[in-house]
């Protein structure tokens, strides 16, 4: 569901039926496709169709509403009155606190996930030649190993082997 067009935030238009139509790509949308723009980090904004009125709040709400209500909820009963408490004279202070919050916690992740995957990439970039002579060791094995089993029972038209060859392929395969 990515969007290359950044610039413009795509728009939503709620109507009075509860459904919900994105311009961007002429198709009826839910919340669900909704939240997967939040993941996905698309930018768009929630209009009512009739009045124009900005809905994205609202609809924002909805999703972590449903969301606490489906899983493991994320705030306690304790932490929502907290939260209401500070409705008020301290909301502008509490709502700072929580978005640089929540932005910390997505930027040491980010920051995560990008020395784990420099440190996996470094990691298989020096194993490459350990697997690759691991690799090659094992098919040249499992060569010997198929020829001996073809000439052991004398199968697709070759001699049976002698018994003292049969050992030596075996004795081969052993060592490696």
């Amino acid at each position: 569901m990515q969007d290359n067009n950044h610039s413009q935030p795509r728009l939503i238009r709620k109507y009075t039926n509860r459904r919900m139509y994105d311009t961007h790509t002429s198709t009826h949308v839910n919340v669900n496709d909704i939240r997967e723009f939040v993941i996905d980090e698309i930018p768009f904004q929630v209009v009512d169709a009739k009045s124009g009125e900005d809905l994205t709040r609202s609809i924002l709400l909805q999703i972590i509403q449903e969301a606490e209500n489906d899983g493991e909820p994320i705030f306690s009963s304790d932490m929502l009155k907290g939260i209401i408490r500070f409705y008020g004279p301290l909301q502008g202070m509490l709502g700072s606190y929580l978005e640089q919050s929540i932005q910390t916690v997505v930027d040491l992740q980010t920051k995560a996930s990008v020395q784990s995957s420099q440190a996996w990439s470094e990691f298989m970039h020096k194993q490459s030649p350990v697997t690759g002579d691991l690799m090659n060791d094992y098919m040249e094995q499992s060569k010997k190993l198929y020829q001996s089993t073809q000439s052991l029972f004398g199968l697709f038209g070759a001699a049976p082997a002698s018994k003292s060859e049969a050992a030596n392929a075996e004795k081969d395969t052993d060592t490696k």
